[in-house]
């Protein structure tokens, strides 16, 4: 099985001891992505899910900040889970974090967990002794105390249905914005070609003016700037990027993850 962590506790000390924790729950050492946007988080789901080609998987998802509108939860967002073929997603779902996933229609509904009675259950299941229960409710790390923990027990109890469903139709649609901007300044968007509606000479109207549409990278012409039809996606859905061929279109037109397009 293939355990991902898709999470913003992202420096060494935080991601060694999230990663140590789900190697010793699971038996397997885990992929770990760090993000700092709620938008990253969503375009990695979509990618570890495209990864893994549809085969067995867990993919746990944490950005949740305490500050702000983060303060009307009693200690941040709180997790909830679906499974998507054969992969079991578990996820902080407040704000853009599913909002990908309800774009490729991944599931009907997210079961929403109450953390008291969810950390209860793996004290039922002896993944955690009760005195720890408290603990976990209470954690200011839950990616490393509740969320390894939870995504172990629902992957090995797999006919358990705890939490409350949630229509996938209430989660936020995703803005036409960046998601990722890579290495060499290509910027991911949460646009499909479905979602654009190019003129007889495949231009498409964007924020930054209007961009030609290519099927590839390779076909845009030297120093222009385009959209093409990126790598990152699942199935044949595949998210068009920004690109200017061979300079960073991240730094050509100030771009960050967020930006609008």
């Amino acid at each position: 099985m293939n355990i991902t962590i898709i999470n913003d506790s992202r420096d060494d000390n935080a991601a060694g001891r999230q990663k140590v924790r789900a190697h010793n729950l699971f038996g397997v050492a885990p992929h770990f992505i760090g993000v700092t946007h709620e938008l990253e988080a969503a375009g990695n789901i979509i990618d570890a899910l495209d990864a893994l080609d549809g085969a067995p998987g867990v993919i746990l998802v944490n950005i949740a900040p305490r500050n702000g509108a983060a303060k009307k939860w009693k200690n941040g967002t709180p997790f909830g889970y679906f499974r998507y073929r054969r992969t079991l997603v578990v996820s902080a779902v407040d704000g853009h974090i599913l909002c990908l996933a309800r774009k490729f229609a991944l599931s009907r509904d997210v079961r929403v967990l109450d953390t008291e009675s969810a950390a209860a259950l793996l004290a039922e299941k002896g993944i955690i002794a009760p005195a720890v229960a408290g603990h976990v409710v209470k954690s200011q790390f839950r990616s490393f105390d509740f969320l390894p923990r939870i995504g172990f027990c629902l992957a090995t109890h797999p006919a358990l249905k705890i939490g409350e469903p949630v229509p996938f139709a209430s989660i936020p649609e995703a803005p036409r914005a960046l998601w990722y901007v890579d290495n060499f300044g290509n910027c991911k968007t949460t646009l499909l070609t479905e979602d654009v509606c190019p003129d007889a000479e495949r231009r498409v109207a964007t924020t930054l003016g209007a961009l030609r549409l290519y099927d590839r990278l390779k076909d845009v012409p030297e120093g222009e700037a385009a959209l093409i039809v990126g790598s990152s996606g699942l199935g044949r859905a595949r998210f068009l990027e920004v690109v200017v061929q061979g300079r960073s279109a991240a730094e050509e037109f100030g771009l960050e993850v967020g930006s609008e397009i």
